[in-house]
């Protein structure tokens, strides 16, 4: 004869655990801000005298990575010492343009609030410096979802493709790796995520992926991506669908 034996309640819970977390790249995940960002980059570069310099190569080469690691290149293409102040000033060329040119990818607050009522905690991890950080959150009226899991690279030694910025969300967030799915939509960014131990998905929804989005999403898979979406919706559908198959 079988008997039934009441479930004990760890058992229970683990059954009903769900993965509750997410941490979000910024700038071209929440924000299409990329156009402005590369663009900013391009006309300092230009201005100190690298006449070819391009929004589209720069974001190549180097979306989603810290501003020092930009400088290193643009100090290449100097063959000396860059300038100093050259960071500030494509920091403050970019932000004088957020003022009538920021604007947030569709869907970011749908996303933002439906993940928000499934109970799910959510950070930022971005390569911009604190003061881009915070007056993007700001101007894009994001800041209220974030209040106190916003990190930039700035606050850690190594940025991405490093685990350091997704280590230091993990943190603030209060979870493990195998509670979060990360957001991105850099190559960069997708192996920081891995090297974290975090899932990462791909997202190529930006304006600066106009024309490129296919071949962005090859670059994205074979960084590491578990899935790649065009639409803030469509990722929405699958954290929601990864969250309740890892429990099952």
């Amino acid at each position: 004869m079988n008997i039934l034996r009441p479930e004990h309640p760890w058992k229970k819970e683990r059954k009903m655990q769900r993965k509750r977390a997410v941490i979000f790249d910024l700038d071209g995940c929440l924000v299409d801000s990329e156009p402005l960002s590369l663009e900013a980059i391009a006309i300092e570069m230009r201005a100190l005298g690298v006449r070819d310099a391009r929004a589209r190569e720069i974001g190549d080469r180097f979306l989603g990575v810290a501003m020092p690691v930009i400088v290193d290149y643009v100090a290449k293409r100097l063959g000396g010492p860059v300038p100093e102040g050259f960071a500030q000033q494509v920091e403050n060329r970019l932000l004088a343009s957020y003022e009538s040119k920021l604007f947030k990818i569709p869907g970011a607050d749908t996303l933002l609030s439906g993940l928000q009522k499934q109970g799910t905690t959510m950070a930022i991890a971005t390569g911009g410096s604190l003061r881009r950080m915070r007056t993007t959150l700001e101007l894009a009226g994001l800041d209220h979802w974030f209040a106190d899991t916003a990190c930039s690279a700035e606050e850690v030694a190594n940025g991405k493709p490093a685990p350091d910025l997704f280590l230091l969300a993990l943190d603030r967030l209060g979870r493990n790796a195998a509670d979060c799915l990360v957001l991105e939509d850099s190559p960069h960014g997708i192996r920081g995520a891995n090297a974290a131990g975090i899932p990462a998905i791909g997202f190529v929804g930006g304006k600066h992926l106009d024309g490129k989005r296919d071949q962005h999403s090859a670059v994205l898979r074979e960084a590491g991506a578990i899935e790649v979406f065009e639409e803030l919706s469509s990722v929405e559908r699958f954290i929601q669908s990864y969250t309740e198959d890892v429990t099952k």
